[in-house]
């Protein structure tokens, strides 16, 4: 899964099916209510916690309804579920959120909705219930965001996913119970995230690993006050009284952020002996500094468990969930063996145990770009030129043809790999002249020191470059689909043979999108903006900012050419003055393996129906995968040059070589 896919959507005519995990607290537990007081208290630290989605949650289906209705089909909860409905009424809504009852959680969330958005009802189905309750892991959170996420695909409230968060730690407040912001932290999915807490502010930044994590987490099966651990934890702020009281700040503040930093070092290094150290160090600060506040901290079974002279071996190291005490535990395992081995010990010992494995994200190392068209609206000089070798003066004072630019951004921007798309085997030779054949010493010996240097990288970027061939001239999802053997089972950063791209920053435009990637490890279109006028033009992306810089969209609609009434009605989005923009697709993708193995379900279903000669689009593809498992837009620093028509190479050649 990925950023968006967080959640797993699956649009039917009326319904969609909706996943949301449980979430597990790594580190920095009790930090996001502390931090909150520094709305109070300047002397405060901000808090700071490692949370990650797991993969045990909720599966339901949900769809619009004249009322306000949950019920299940799910085998795990049954004889603790009761089927509910209520009418969309906000007393009565309140009404349940205050009783206490099983269902007061969905009814506190659908209540917020109804006062503020003015929504209709939604009828839910819960089909699969994977995570365990009352356990630390967030079962009653996960529900919330179930609940206002159903809302805002349902009715197309454009709420990013830290607004669903939010509403959902807003509806839960309308119940007796008092969770902390990180309990809605499974709204952003199975991977590890920091959260900072600073007064009323929360940021949400994901986080790589480098090697895999093996955790493993255990329902104690025990008991455990939430409520009265809270409360007395609470006693403390926002100002401490004693020295007891300030250990507690102390542990909860820069200390906790001091391990955490560290925590994130030894994940982004691949340290997991040093972050199984920094799990058992962070226990013992908790138990020194903050567990004497409240009995209700005296965990017994916690700690037998943690000591366990049987478990040792296995582990790096261990510490508690959630609010601590005897709720769950959590160790990270030395090996994906002794993880396995941990989860049957555990369950042997009566306790409910499961395995989370947090996996590095693919970097991407690998790139195509599609070279393979005629270039007819550059005929007649595509007859004895292919039109990526048109020369370009650049800024240096060389002249470079198009593909040695592209070429040089991606070994710039670390790609190791680089497959073009060719029309045939005929044009290799070109390639291979250019990039394999050294000049003659002749040549050579008329270049300034800068040329011959240049030279030497060509013939080195030479030793990158790998080809394949589009024999039948079936659209541009069909080109991209000859590299799929090329790209295996990685991303792969997909770029435009007839388009040139200028960064505004230090940073080569595709390393802006594979470093985005990283931070998201999802499908990815580069996209600017294009004036109303001309939407009629482009193929037209919308969505919902999902950061403050408005750079990166979470795209919920991918229309082509639309009309520029239709765009102007439905496919705006806001920036930051409120104001509408229309994105289209800037001509830098990062394609995951769903996307290939789309389009060779298309290709597939082409043969099948006997059609040899319809194009096979990219586009179809990658809103089939968007439909699937979500899209980002990234909005680069830079400009792109479309060079594939007169008026626009012209541009490219006066443009692109001013500094």
């Amino acid at each position: 899964m990925l950023f968006f896919s967080y959640f797993c959507i699956i649009k039917q005519v009326n319904m969609m099916k909706l996943f949301v995990p449980g979430r597990l607290c790594l580190f920095g537990e009790h930090t996001d209510w502390a931090g909150h007081y520094r709305t109070m208290n300047a002397d405060i630290a901000p808090g700071a916690a490692i949370v990650t989605g797991i993969e045990q949650g909720i599966y339901a289906e949900v769809e619009k309804s004249s009322i306000f209705e949950l019920y299940s089909t799910a085998p795990e909860i049954e004889g603790v579920w009761q089927d509910f409905s209520c009418r969309m009424d906000e007393l009565e809504l309140k009404r349940i959120a205050k009783s206490g009852s099983f269902f007061c959680y969905c009814a506190g969330v659908a209540s917020y909705m109804l006062e503020w958005y003015k929504v209709g009802g939604v009828r839910i189905k819960i089909t699969g219930m994977t995570l365990p309750m009352k356990s630390g892991l967030s079962s009653s959170a996960a529900i919330c965001v179930l609940v206002a996420r159903a809302f805002n695909l349902l009715y197309h409230l454009n709420l990013n996913t830290l607004g669903e968060m939010n509403i959902a730690y807003l509806g839960e407040l309308r119940t007796s119970s008092r969770c902390g912001r990180l309990d809605q932290a499974c709204a952003f999915g199975v991977k590890p995230n920091l959260m900072t807490f600073d007064g009323d502010e929360i940021e949400v930044r994901s986080l790589n690993v480098k090697k895999h994590l093996y955790w493993v987490f255990a329902d104690l099966c025990a008991e455990k006050d939430t409520i009265r651990i809270l409360s007395d934890l609470n006693k403390a702020y926002p100002f401490p009284s004693n020295a007891k009281e300030q250990a507690e700040h102390d542990a909860l503040g820069e200390q906790n952020l001091a391990l955490v930093d560290k925590a994130i070092q030894c994940m982004a290094s691949g340290d997991a002996e040093g972050l199984g150290r920094l799990m058992t160090e962070a226990e013992a600060l908790f138990d020194a500094q903050v567990a004497p506040m409240s009995e209700a901290l005296y965990a017994p079974k916690l700690h037998a468990v943690l000591h366990d002279p049987q478990i040792q071996p296995l582990v790096w190291g261990g510490k508690g969930v959630g609010s601590h005490g005897d709720g769950s535990v959590q160790f990270l395992a030395r090996s994906e063996a002794a993880q396995q081995q941990l989860v049957d010990y555990l369950n042997a010992q009566g306790l409910k145990a499961y395995s989370l494995t947090l996996k590095p994200v693919h970097t991407v190392r690998k790139a195509i770009i599609p070279v393979a068209g005629f270039g007819t609206r550059l005929y007649p000089a595509t007859r004895a030129l292919k039109k990526d070798f048109f020369p370009i003066p650049c800024s240096d004072g060389m002249v470079r043809p198009v593909i040695l630019i592209l070429l040089e951004e991606l070994i710039q921007s670390g790609i190791e790999e680089i497959c073009l798309v060719l029309g045939s085997e005929e044009e290799r030779q070109q390639y291979a002249d250019y990039f394999e054949r050294p000049l003659s010493d002749e040549h050579l010996s008329k270049l300034n020191t800068e040329a011959k240097e240049l030279e030497t990288r060509i013939l080195n970027i030479g030793k990158h470059l790998h080809y394949v061939y589009q024999r039948e001239k079936r659209g541009f999802g069909h080109a991209v689909y000859q590299a799929a053997q090329f790209a295996g089972n990685e991303p792969v950063l997909l770029l435009l043979g007839d388009t040139l791209y200028r960064s505004d920053s230090n940073k080569p435009c595709a390393l802006q999108m594979v470093e985005e990637y990283e931070r998201y490890n999802c499908l990815m279109v580069s996209i600017h903006t294009v004036p109303l006028a001309d939407v009629s033009h482009y193929g037209i992306l919308s969505g919902v900012w999902e950061d403050k810089d408005h750079t990166i969209l979470n795209v919920n609609v991918m229309k082509e050419k639309p009309k520029a009434s239709y765009a102007e009605e439905f496919l705006g989005v806001r920036n930051k003055d409120g104001a509408k923009e229309y994105y289209s697709v800037f001509g830098q993708y990062i394609l995951t393996p769903e996307v290939f193995a789309q389009l060779h379900e298309d290709i597939m279903q082409k043969e099948i129906d006997g059609d040899h000669v319809t194009e096979i689009e990219l586009t179809s593809a990658l809103e089939a995968v968007r439909h699937r498992s979500g899209m980002v837009g990234v909005r680069l620093k830079g400009r792109m040059f479309d060079m594939g028509n007169p008026n626009a190479l012209i541009r490219a050649v006066v443009e692109y070589s001013c500094p």
